[in-house]
């Protein structure tokens, strides 16, 4: 999104949440870190006379989703990539807290492709987990039996088929993120024919949502015209 503002020649400010060591560089001015809440994100809008807000997070930044809708009385809109269609093959579940429940009772081997926020909830399970992170542990790991490797995607098949080989993967644990760069594991996992347990999106609140970069240029160009 970024690179489409900067094409554009558009004033604009790329905000990350300061999670990653080594963040991707982008063609216009940077900010890293939270913003303290909507009281925050608000001052800081207002501070620095922010038009309009595009909410480019991850699909399961729920968080910071939702403090931007509070906090916007601006025009705001969701750069969203669809999710990916369910497979009747998948263990669905709602959120994930409800995994290690959906998970075999005999230890196993596991990819858990969920990030580094919530591997905590898998601390006291009988299995083996294999995690993909951008940046290696600041911490011991909090998982008995557990191996890191620290790559950035996006990642493509026949690297993802050998991975879940090399490891002797079981069963694949995933969020509906969406994304032809995510999905390889996925594709890898339907050719060894191994079991996926999908976590649904969390729910956020009512917004303009769109799910390519151009339809979001074409709303700020319309925004403008309108003089909102």
């Amino acid at each position: 999104m970024a690179h489409a503002l900067h094409t554009a020649g558009i004033d604009a400010v790329y905000s990350y949440a300061g999670r990653t060591l080594s963040p991707v560089a982008q063609p216009i001015p940077t900010r890293s870190g939270g913003f303290g809440g909507v009281a925050g994100l608000r001052d800081y809008l207002r501070a620095n006379h922010i038009t309009h807000v595009i909410d480019a997070t991850h699909p399961f930044a729920a968080g910071m989703s939702s403090n931007a809708v509070q906090a916007c009385d601006i025009p705001l809109c969701a750069l969203e990539r669809p999710p990916w269609a369910l497979n009747q093959s998948w263990i669905t579940v709602p959120d994930i807290e409800s995994v290690p429940a959906a998970l075999p009772v005999a230890p196993a081997r596991v990819f858990l492709a969920i990030g580094k926020q919530h591997i905590g909830l898998f601390a006291r399970t009988p299995h083996h987990y294999l995690l993909r992170l951008v940046d290696p542990p600041a911490a011991p790991l909090p998982l008995p039996d557990a191996h890191a490797i620290i790559a950035k995607g996006p990642f493509n098949y026949e690297t993802d088929l050998a991975l879940l080989r090399e490891h002797r993967i079981d069963l694949i644990v995933s969020k509906n993120s969406g994304s032809d760069g995510a999905r390889a594991k996925l594709d890898a996992a339907r050719t060894l024919n191994l079991p996926v347990v999908m976590i649904a999106r969390p729910h956020i609140p009512t917004r303009t949502t769109f799910a390519t970069p151009d339809e979001v240029l074409r709303w700020l160009s319309h925004s403008a015209d309108r003089g909102v």
